[in-house]
């Protein structure tokens, strides 16, 4: 198959030497590469995979054929509208940083659907599958907010105080999904609990930017944080926050010192 990866960071080209080992063509385009060629990069391609930062995406995806599997890995998004236009596209995401997938670590993923499985199996990568789209792309942002916000408590892994904070976290993003019409369900995929887990906590950068406004309110990162970007969404109302929400609006209050 030929492959088109939209993203040449470090996930997206996580995914492509997978896709290479079994056997798949790869060609990359990067938006931050001044002279690469989006044209040429998906010309002839039988899947695009989206690994850009979320930032880029609303932009991005006029740009691309509606008819050609669209396989999303980015994180950041929490709506799954802007898809709705593609004929098939196709969702993945779970605990999986880019170089513990390099280097070839056991890695459980969620997808939602069997295409994608076919096409990134092998003998360390496993899968659970889901319909639920939104379900999954919900999990793959909030869990980036609360890892700010447990980097800027400093909950250290280990600590009671920090499994408190995540049994809590799990609770809340349950009532956020079943909210915007996701099922609560998901959580408990690879895509939800898991992730949840290593993102608060190094070497997470979401973690590790919460950490560094405990004593820095102006602190800039120089690499992308996902987290930051989906704040700024949820602030904006993009999706509906439930009342008992106790943990996201702390974080939302707190963001006013800094975003």
């Amino acid at each position: 198959m030929r492959v088109a990866i939209l993203g040449a960071g470090a996930f997206g080209v996580a995914i492509g030497d997978i896709l290479l080992n079994n056997g798949h063509s790869v060609h990359y385009y990067d938006p931050k590469i001044k002279g690469c060629q989006l044209e040429n990069t998906i010309s002839d391609a039988e899947y695009i995979v989206l690994a850009v930062p979320s930032e880029f995406v609303n932009n991005m995806l006029p740009l691309l054929p509606k008819d050609i599997p669209l396989i999303v890995a980015t994180k950041g998004l929490l709506s799954d509208s802007c898809f709705s236009d593609f004929q098939n596209y196709m969702i993945i995401s779970g605990p999986g940083f880019a170089d513990d997938i390099k280097a070839k670590k056991k890695t459980h993923l969620t997808t939602t659907n069997e295409q994608a499985i076919k096409l990134l199996a092998n003998d360390y990568l496993a899968f659970d599958i889901t319909s639920d789209k939104l379900g999954v792309l919900m999990c793959g942002s909030l869990k980036n907010v609360y890892a700010i916000l447990a980097g800027f408590w400093n909950l250290l892994p280990g600590t009671s105080e920090h499994s408190l904070f995540l049994a809590d976290v799990v609770k809340e993003m349950k009532k956020i999904l079943s909210a915007n019409g996701a099922s609560p369900r998901t959580v408990e995929l690879a895509c939800g609990e898991q992730d949840l887990r290593i993102t608060c906590g190094n070497p997470s950068r979401n973690y590790e930017f919460g950490q560094k406004l405990r004593t820095d309110l102006n602190y800039k990162p120089e690499k992308t944080i996902e987290g930051i970007s989906t704040l700024k969404r949820i602030k904006q109302n993009e999706i509906i926050i439930p009342k008992d929400a106790k943990l996201l609006k702390e974080l939302i209050a707190e963001s006013l010192k800094w975003a």
